[in-house]
């Protein structure tokens, strides 16, 4: 009888188990048709149209693209993921102008006693490189650092830790000083003076725009990182400190010196002073569909893009040409925004859904240097330590008809995800390719960096620059509407996987020695 019985529950279970799987194909099939060619070109059309005049950070026609984004959520069924139980997390800025006496740079001991270079007459404020803005003075040994570096690999080897790094390259060479700058944090340094050879005229020119008044982004918190402070000085205001040092100048730039050089007993001091004249904000759009395991729903996978652009002439970048003074970013990044909502949307479709929780983020301030992104990753509204991957679209709208760049794949298992997928989906006709442009280290320039530099394993989307790159030109009827919804339906498959899989994407130990703070 048992026999018969257990005959009878094997012969049940087939058909039972076959239904299943046919249902789950349906599911999955349903969300990824909703994904097409008509739906995504209108959402572009909405981005980028001239009433948005460019969604620059901050703008009403900002706070207008986000509030539709929230109501296109809020219409999905995803639960807001913001602030006060809202789909908006909103960011501080301040709009500051350098205190000019007391932004300066500072170096004294040792054979050149104590000299001061004031921000706005010596020298400029050029930024703070991978973190927050310093609020202290930043003091420590000073080092030349001259030519190109034997070791580039290690292109501080030699620089006690905590050391003001001088810079002196060729003009020649000053592509080469972000990567070598990229590497300066895990060496221990702690700030920089990039020595200039431009003419005068071009010295101030950047020097007056750095004392312009600008708005900057207001990080706050206790997790944010400090950052190492940039200054910049010509030839001939550092040349005396040099020939006091027994340094020759002109040796360093005609390449008979290299390499890391102490000034025996010589300290620098970098301070930035800003005075603020107001205060003001800008919106992210976070809109989350929980996942249906009782345990994978506290893990999320992020889908981001940022949906501000440059604005109109006057703001930011943005440049006029004739008539046209609308910098409308359809590529960059209207192009991603619209894939973003595209996915939110198909996912909300399923029924069950995915194990692990989707999120969905448009930021904003991408343009002003990853702002929005920036603040989320100090200010996250979910655990960053649950955040399991993250998947980010900036500009796939333009360029070949059946290839898209994924930045990142070599980093992390994301990347096996990613190849694999892409195989099982011949039917889409999408080739991923790495990163063709290693030089020009996007890995570090989009939204996804400020996940990655958090822990979070990370892939970008990405097709390339174009000659409408950040111009007027960059408008909706350039974009392949048909190609850009195949990749979200690429990206789709690969979230779905994602979401669905036990184990966590995992980092590339070297990657992540070398990315993660």
């Amino acid at each position: 009888m048992r026999l018969v019985l257990t005959a009878l529950v094997l012969v049940t279970a087939a058909p039972l188990a076959a239904q299943q799987q046919r249902a789950n194909n349906a599911n999955v099939q349903r969300a990824v048709s909703s994904i097409n060619e008509a739906d995504y070109r209108r959402r572009v059309e909405v981005l980028a149209h001239d009433s948005m005049r460019g969604r620059g950070t901050p703008s009403p026609e900002l706070e207008e693209v986000a509030t539709w984004i929230a109501s296109e959520f809020r219409r999905f069924g995803l639960r807001p993921g913001g602030d006060s139980n809202s789909f908006m997390q909103r960011y501080p800025m301040r709009r500051e102008q350098i205190d000019s006496q007391q932004t300066y740079v500072m170096i004294m001991g040792g054979p050149v006693g104590h000299t001061q270079w004031q921000a706005g007459r010596e020298t400029f404020y050029g930024g703070t490189l991978d973190g927050a803005e310093p609020t202290q003075p930043v003091e420590g040994p000073l080092v030349v650092v001259a030519g190109t570096p034997a070791d580039t690999a290690r292109p501080f080897a030699g620089a006690p830790r905590g050391a003001i790094a001088m810079m002196v390259m060729a003009a020649a060479n000053m592509r080469a000083l972000n990567q070598y700058v990229a590497k300066a944090r895990e060496a221990g340094i702690a700030g920089f003076i990039v020595v200039s050879n431009v003419p005068r005229a071009n010295f101030n020119t950047g020097m007056a725009r750095t004392m312009r008044a600008d708005l900057e982004l207001v990080v706050g918190g206790a997790q944010a990182t400090a950052g190492l402070p940039i200054f910049v000085a010509m030839d001939s205001t550092v040349m005396p400190v040099l020939r006091a040092a027994g340094e020759d100048i002109t040796a360093m730039r005609g390449g008979q010196v290299n390499g890391v050089r102490a000034l025996q007993g010589v300290n620098a001091t970098l301070q930035v002073r800003r005075n603020v004249l107001a205060r003001e904000s800008a919106p992210n759009v976070i809109g989350i569909l929980e996942g249906s395991d009782p345990q994978l729903r506290n893990e999320y996978v992020f889908f981001t893009a940022h949906m501000d652009h440059e604005g109109v002439a006057g703001m930011q970048g943005c440049r006029a040409r004739g008539a046209d003074s609308i910098c409308n970013g359809a590529d960059d990044d209207a192009s991603g925004t619209a894939g973003i909502i595209e996915l939110a949307e198909a996912f909300a479709t399923m029924n069950p859904r995915p194990r692990r929780s989707m999120v969905f983020m448009l930021v904003s301030g991408e343009e002003r240097g990853l702002w929005g992104s920036r603040y989320y990753s100090e200010h996250p509204t979910l655990p960053l330590n649950n955040t399991v991957a993250a998947i980010n679209l900036d500009m796939i709208g333009r360029n070949w008809r059946d290839t898209i760049s994924v930045i990142g794949k070599e980093h992390s298992t994301l990347g096996e995800t990613a190849n694999r997928v892409t195989r099982e989906h011949p039917e889409i006709g999408m080739q991923l390719v790495d990163d063709l442009w290693p030089n020009e280290r996007f890995y570090f320039r989009s939204d996804h960096y400020n996940f990655a530099r958090k822990g979070v394993p990370i892939l970008f989307f990405f097709n390339g620059t174009h000659p409408d790159y950040h111009q007027v030109t960059d408008t909706a009827d350039k974009i392949d509407a048909e190609k850009a919804a195949r990749i979200v339906q690429m990206v789709y498959y690969i979230g779905l996987d994602v979401a669905n899989t036990t184990e966590r994407p995992q980092w590339n130990p070297q990657s992540r020695a070398q990315i993660v703070q």
